[in-house]
């Protein structure tokens, strides 16, 4: 039997991030490891539920609780975060080298450890090519690039922290 699996798929990997840079109008560039992060929760909205919120981040609770479903397929049941991460960081950055071959992100994203758009033209033409976002995608999308993007990476209470999926003790 064989079973497809978004997460180890590059071209799904490659729309996924198109669809997040292109709905990302709040700044130039976008750590690294935020991306990633982000991306995962794309692939994996239910996990968004699991993210540790601040008492006075009540009405994002509620939102992630109203539009994000709770069905849960059960060839995606992921016993460790962490590794699934790890496991998609090569399908992750074999997109981010591609986008940058062609020209969408800057060239110098691992040196500089940012990912900056070149062209938001571009971005906006490809994500009108790709198929239509579902709502769970839309809703997901507009929850990462728009509240989470104002929470810190780093720190206690960093995105790295709440969502336990990247080692957060050692960053300055």
């Amino acid at each position: 039997m064989i079973i497809y699996q978004q997460a180890f798929d590059l071209y799904h990997t490659i729309y996924r991030i198109i669809n997040i840079l292109g709905n990302f109008k709040y700044a130039d560039s976008i750590e690294l490891d935020r991306l990633r992060i982000w991306d995962y929760y794309l692939l994996f909205p239910n996990k968004l539920k699991s993210i540790s919120l601040k008492r006075e981040e009540k009405d994002i609770k509620n939102l992630i609780n109203n539009y994000i479903s709770k069905e849960q397929n059960p060839y995606e049941i992921i016993l460790n975060d962490r590794k699934m991460l790890e496991k998609i960081l090569p399908f992750q950055m074999g997109a981010l080298k591609y986008l940058a071959s062609i020209g969408l992100i800057d060239k110098d994203y691992l040196k500089n450890n940012r990912i900056s758009k070149i062209s938001d033209e571009v971005l906006l033409e490809l994500r009108q090519i790709t198929a239509e976002l579902t709502p769970q995608e839309k809703n997901t999308i507009s929850l990462l690039t728009g509240h989470f993007f104002y929470v810190p990476l780093i720190g206690k209470d960093g995105l790295k922290s709440r969502s336990n999926l990247l080692d957060s003790r050692y960053d300055a």
